[in-house]
Protein backbone atom coordinates (compact mmCIF):
# COMPACT_ATOMS: atom_id res chain seq x y z
CA UNK A 1 0.00 0.00 0.00
CA UNK A 2 1.32 3.43 -0.60
CA UNK A 3 -0.22 6.52 -0.26
CA UNK A 4 1.08 9.57 -1.86
CA UNK A 5 -0.05 13.24 -1.55
CA UNK A 6 1.33 16.75 -2.16
CA UNK A 7 3.57 18.00 0.80
CA UNK A 8 6.39 20.19 1.51
CA UNK A 9 9.80 20.65 2.87
CA UNK A 10 13.22 19.40 0.89
CA UNK A 11 11.53 15.81 -0.47
CA UNK A 12 8.29 16.94 -0.07
CA UNK A 13 7.37 13.26 1.52
CA UNK A 14 7.43 11.28 4.90
CA UNK A 15 8.43 8.07 4.21
CA UNK A 16 6.89 5.48 6.33
CA UNK A 17 6.88 1.69 7.50
CA UNK A 18 3.95 0.21 8.94
CA UNK A 19 5.07 -3.53 10.68
CA UNK A 20 2.18 -5.13 10.41
CA UNK A 21 0.91 -9.02 10.36
CA UNK A 22 -2.25 -10.73 8.55
CA UNK A 23 -5.08 -10.45 10.63
CA UNK A 24 -4.08 -7.93 12.91
CA UNK A 25 -7.41 -5.34 13.56
CA UNK A 26 -4.77 -2.96 15.36
CA UNK A 27 -2.65 -2.69 12.44
CA UNK A 28 -5.88 -2.19 10.52
CA UNK A 29 -6.76 0.38 12.94
CA UNK A 30 -3.63 2.32 12.60
CA UNK A 31 -3.85 1.90 8.68
CA UNK A 32 -7.70 3.43 8.57
CA UNK A 33 -5.73 6.87 10.75
CA UNK A 34 -3.18 7.15 8.49
CA UNK A 35 -6.03 7.11 5.63
CA UNK A 36 -7.55 10.25 7.67
CA UNK A 37 -4.26 12.25 7.00
CA UNK A 38 -4.91 15.28 5.49
CA UNK A 39 -4.28 15.65 1.73
CA UNK A 40 -1.28 18.15 2.45
CA UNK A 41 0.42 15.80 4.77
CA UNK A 42 2.62 13.74 2.13
CA UNK A 43 2.83 10.34 3.17
CA UNK A 44 4.62 7.14 1.25
CA UNK A 45 3.69 4.42 3.49
CA UNK A 46 4.95 0.60 3.10
CA UNK A 47 3.40 -2.10 4.53
CA UNK A 48 5.85 -4.84 6.09
CA UNK A 49 4.49 -7.87 7.43
CA UNK A 50 6.71 -9.02 10.25
CA UNK A 51 5.92 -12.73 9.61
CA UNK A 52 8.56 -12.74 6.90
CA UNK A 53 11.27 -12.24 9.20
CA UNK A 54 12.34 -13.77 12.14
CA UNK A 55 14.22 -10.60 12.78
CA UNK A 56 11.22 -9.05 12.31
CA UNK A 57 8.74 -11.14 14.40
CA UNK A 58 11.63 -10.72 17.43
CA UNK A 59 11.57 -6.75 17.24
CA UNK A 60 8.25 -6.49 16.68
CA UNK A 61 5.85 -9.59 17.29
CA UNK A 62 4.07 -8.21 21.02
CA UNK A 63 4.34 -4.17 19.82
CA UNK A 64 2.60 -4.08 16.14
CA UNK A 65 1.57 -2.41 14.38
CA UNK A 66 4.31 0.11 14.66
CA UNK A 67 5.52 3.13 12.15
CA UNK A 68 8.84 4.05 11.66
CA UNK A 69 9.94 6.79 9.58
CA UNK A 70 13.45 7.08 7.03
CA UNK A 71 15.53 8.35 10.36
CA UNK A 72 14.55 5.32 12.58
CA UNK A 73 12.11 7.16 14.85
CA UNK A 74 9.29 4.65 15.70
CA UNK A 75 5.47 5.40 16.61
CA UNK A 76 3.86 2.39 18.60
CA UNK A 77 0.34 1.46 19.22
CA UNK A 78 -1.73 3.11 20.80
CA UNK A 79 -1.68 6.39 18.77
CA UNK A 80 -4.22 8.88 18.13
CA UNK A 81 -4.74 10.34 14.67
CA UNK A 82 -3.21 13.43 16.74
CA UNK A 83 -0.15 11.89 17.66
CA UNK A 84 0.28 10.91 14.06
CA UNK A 85 0.25 14.37 12.54
CA UNK A 86 2.87 15.13 14.97
CA UNK A 87 5.02 11.96 13.62
CA UNK A 88 4.33 12.65 10.39
CA UNK A 89 5.45 15.96 10.12
CA UNK A 90 7.65 16.53 13.43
Amino acid sequence: MRMRARGTGSSGVTELVLYTTAGCHLCEQAQGLLAELEPGMAVDLRLQDIAESEELVDRYGVRIPVLRRADGAELGWPFDLDQLRRFVAP
